[in-house]
């Protein structure tokens, strides 16, 4: 068995365009899906993976490990930037999921079986749309009460806002007065059986983001998001020994001695490896056993396409440190069109049963893809109040 090409498929999909990836075989209808979406560097990530498939025209896709160590390794620069990270990540997917085809599996039988029954997901408050959860007014504490409660409607028991706001490097006490009133509605809203995560989008300095976290300690978030910058993982670890809310970080990690140094600063409790990023899951599955080996929980970063959270899945089925998956339902009314998955989402408390299907258990509609070519992507801006320029 050899692979004879390595395709990219763009589908637009308003603030990201999805990129996946098929790897091709020789054998008559066996080929496999996998993601590498990056938002606002999609000519970059198709780029990548062609330069990449030259590595890999012609050699056995069963043999994963060999071939990721390939991606990794040859042409000079290791495969750890975010581009060449996430369209190895994009290519390893699809490995894996041949392997469980061939293999007649699915990939978390593959990686040991399951070790629990279901997994909990949660939201986005407005369910992934751009206006609700990137571009809602900071201070409107109302509208963040009312989106936490149709998130309870649409059967989350959990769900994720972005409720504090750019800040500078340091602010006095407005800022964090606004965030905590909007985290006040929407605990009011939902009650003390509803876990809420608050995602800082890791803007503020480690100042800022520790004045946050001590704010918003008194109402018992389920974990505290990317509050600074993460190559400031002595800033992460000085505000997670600071709180009793749990400090979650890692997506922007892509490489194995990043997640190493992380943890072994004690820089969080939650790791939030991006599966898409970071060398899918060949290397999600050593980050993991890094992690099991600090007691870290794995809460992977899923705001991508449904390859991504159909790998996410299978991942949590297999992993004893998974304690929830991500999930955005809301972003574009079609999302469900472009595939056709294998795992079940039970309606109440949007918990998800294991996928019996070979592989990752999906399949892309390509005619459907093609109905939402490569837009550029919405563009983000995000400038201080004196003109300086902020992180998004």
């Amino acid at each position: 068995m050899k692979i004879t090409a390595i395709e990219t498929h763009v589908c637009h999909a308003r603030m990201r365009n999805w990129v996946f990836v098929k790897v091709v075989t020789d054998q008559p209808g066996l080929h496999g899906w996998g993601e590498a979406t990056l938002e606002w560097h999609t000519r970059s990530i198709v780029g990548a993976v062609e330069d990449i498939a030259t590595l890999l025209i012609g050699e056995d896709p069963t043999r994963v490990e060999y071939l990721w160590q390939m991606m990794f390794r040859q042409h000079f620069w290791h495969g750890s930037g975010i581009v060449r990270g996430t369209a190895i990540s994009g290519i390893d997917l699809a490995l894996w999921d041949i392997l469980g085809k061939v293999a007649g599996l699915p990939v978390h039988r593959l990686m040991g079986g399951p070790v629990r029954d279901t997994i909990r997901t949660y939201c986005h408050l407005g369910g992934g749309r751009l206006e609700d959860f990137y571009q809602g007014k900071r201070e409107d504490a109302r509208r963040f009460g009312e989106l936490a409660q149709k998130a309870v409607e649409d059967g989350f028991t959990a769900f994720k806002s972005m409720a504090v706001p750019e800040t500078m490097p340091l602010e006095g006490l407005r800022p964090v007065k606004y965030a905590e009133a909007n985290v006040r509605a929407m605990r009011e809203a939902v009650g003390d059986d509803i876990d809420i995560m608050v995602d800082c989008h890791a803007r503020p300095s480690p100042a800022m983001g520790l004045r946050f976290g001590k704010a918003l300690d008194p109402y018992g978030l389920y974990f505290f998001e990317e509050p600074c910058w993460p190559e400031s993982v002595a800033g992460l670890a000085m505000i997670n020994q600071a709180l009793t809310t749990p400090v979650a970080t890692g997506e922007r990690l892509t490489a194995l001695e990043q997640f190493r140094d992380l943890f072994e600063q004690r820089g969080c409790e939650v790791c939030q490896l991006d599966i898409t990023h970071c060398g899918g899951l060949t290397s999600a599955n050593r980050v993991a056993a890094l992690a099991e080996a600090h007691r870290i929980s794995l809460a992977p970063h899923n705001p991508q396409g449904p390859v991504s959270t159909a790998a996410s899945l299978e991942f949590g089925f297999a992993q004893p440190s998974y304690i929830i998956c991500e999930a955005v339902h809301l972003d574009v009314p079609w999302r469900q069109d472009v595939v056709d998955e294998g795992f079940v989402v039970e309606p109440e408390g949007r918990i998800v049963r294991p996928n019996q299907r070979p592989g990752l258990g999906i399949e892309i509609n390509e005619a459907e893809v093609a109905k939402h070519p490569f837009e550029q992507e919405i563009v983000e801006r995000t400038f201080y109040a004196d003109g300086s320029v902020g992180d998004w």
